[in-house]
Parts: structure tokens; sequence; C-alpha cells
């Protein structure tokens, strides 16, 4: 029997924010947890988070955007939403999934408005950075920081 926690995190795209958390849960909490990721909608991996995400070691690259349709038939013991709209559209799950919401900045959002400025590639990608660090802190915590 697999008493591992089922974790699903969940933002807007499945690209960045939900991507890097399920990374970090399968490096730093594999032995406790099952992780996996999906967005309410797919838009594709974002390649900052996967260069950033290599950065520390950890490979993304082969994720895949997916859609929280393929989770609905799944045993998920618990749906971490990384961001406010993820949050506030989230679905309901068979078998009651709880919910928890921990909301992270959005690395393109907040790159985007830096490259407006006129911002180096580089300081972009300390958005992405900032964040990741962000999730790899609440990652650490799991799974007793669901409790």
């Amino acid at each position: 029997m697999d008493e591992k926690l089922n974790l699903l995190f969940l933002c807007t795209g499945n690209s960045c924010r939900s991507q890097m958390a399920e990374g970090w849960a399968r490096f730093l909490k594999g032995d406790k947890v099952n992780a996996c990721s999906a967005g309410i909608e797919t838009h594709g991996l974002n390649p900052y988070a996967v260069k950033v995400m290599a950065e520390v070691g950890i490979d993304i690259s082969s994720n895949v955007s997916s859609h929280i349709d393929e989770y609905r038939d799944k045993e998920i013991d618990v749906v971490i939403t990384v961001c406010d709209h993820a949050y506030e559209t989230c679905p309901l799950f068979p078998g009651g999934s709880r919910v928890v919401h921990v909301g992270f900045d959005d690395p393109p959002r907040l790159a985007e408005e830096l490259a407006a400025k006129g911002a180096s590639e580089e300081e972009q990608l300390d958005c992405y950075r900032k964040v990741r660090d962000q999730i790899r802190d609440f990652v650490e915590g799991l799974p007793e920081g669901l409790v």
C-alpha cells in the first residue's frame, strides 16, 4: 500500500509555478509525497521556469502542461493552488480532496513588467528565482505544513 500523500499543484496555465512546485516536491519530498501539477488551462512549459530550476539541479524540461480535467478521476489527497485564479476557480474533486491555497507571485507577469521598463534578461530571471526559492521553502515543510 502506498502511504504517500497524493498532491496536485494547481495554477492557471501549468506553465511555471505549479511546474516548479511539482519539481521541488519530487526532488525534496519524493519519499513522502506523489506530486503532480495541472492548470485550469494549459499554456505550455515556461522556458524560464525550466532554466531557473536547472540552476538548482532540478530538470523539469520533460514535464508537460496538463489540464485539471486529467486528474478528475485520480485519487488526490490535497490540491495546492499556487495562484489566486486557480484557487478561485478550483473545481471540486471526487472523494473530497482538501484544497490548500498558497499564493505565489506570477514570474512571467513580473518579468514582463520589468522588461517594459528596460530590465535585462538576467534581471527578469531574478523574478523566477525569487518565486522558485519561495516555493522551495514551502515544499520543504511538506507534508507536515498541510496539517
